[in-house]
């Protein structure tokens, strides 16, 4: 018999992959791991704010998010600094600044472990309700626009001279990115939580014949990455949510491996 905090943690790890298989998918496609990972860093803000105010941590973290998701966007079309070195300046102030700004204001009983690793164990019913609500929502808008990201991830160019609002579209998907950052950084911190989108679909890419045969695979893998991570982290006493990103890893390392085995013998 399972204990209720156990499968609160099962439940909530298979809505994330869900929702994050096809953002994770269009994440490697476009490149945007950087962009991600700026973003993720840049909550922990997020997390100080909302000790400063006593707001739910949830919301604040997205404000922030999408703060961060707007700035990269503003600051990615400038030409004075290349754009990976002005994510590189973003996310490593603002990681910075989150760390400093959350030790001040909450003194040193915070902590800062649990918000940049996460706590998969430590889900409520209410995190359950932003994760299949908000994910859900998520997935409907990517389910709405899927078209015109696919065409942008593709050919960019071309896209554009076709008539895709480019910058629309990328604002839009951003915005995605905010909120599924936000309902995750609880379950699996600020530090692995863009892992979790991208290694999937890292594993995918390989034996995915359409774009949405790796959303599929994306999710599956995902799906079987929670559960024996979670067996893992039980048997072996590890924190959850490295756990299930460990064997997503492994995972990925293989599926590479393999392809490249495949690729060799053809």
């Amino acid at each position: 018999m399972l204990e209720p905090f156990f499968l609160r943690a099962l439940a909530a790890a298979f809505g994330l992959a869900l929702v994050a298989a096809p953002l994770g998918s269009l994440v490697v496609w476009q490149r945007m791991a950087y962009f991600g990972e700026t973003m993720a860093q840049a909550s922990l803000l997020g997390v100080a704010l909302s000790v400063a105010i006593g707001s739910d941590m949830t919301v604040s973290i997205l404000a922030v998010a999408i703060c961060a998701a707007m700035l990269i966007l503003l600051l990615s079309r400038q030409h004075l600094l290349p754009l990976d070195s002005v994510l590189g300046l973003l996310h490593h102030g603002s990681l910075a600044a989150g760390v400093i700004a959350t030790s001040l204001i909450a003194g040193p009983s915070v902590d800062l472990l649990g918000f940049l690793f996460g706590d998969i164990f430590a889900v409520t019913y209410t995190d359950l309700i932003w994760i299949y609500v908000g994910g859900g929502v998520v997935v409907a808008i990517v389910a709405f626009i899927w078209q015109p990201l696919l065409r942008l991830a593709v050919h960019e160019e071309l896209a554009l001279a076709e008539g895709v609002p480019g910058q629309r579209i990328k604002a839009v998907f951003m915005l995605l990115l905010a909120v599924l950052i936000a309902i995750a950084i609880k379950i699996l911190g600020i530090l692995l939580v863009i892992a979790f989108l991208i290694v999937p679909a890292a594993a995918a890419r390989p034996f995915a014949r359409t774009p949405e045969h790796m959303v599929i695979l994306s999710a599956c893998m995902a799906s079987a990455g929670v559960v024996a991570g979670l067996w893992l982290s039980a048997r072996s006493d590890a924190p959850g949510g490295p756990a299930i990103v460990l064997v997503l890893a492994v995972v990925a390392l293989f599926s590479l491996l393999w392809a490249r085995a495949i690729e060799k013998d053809l």
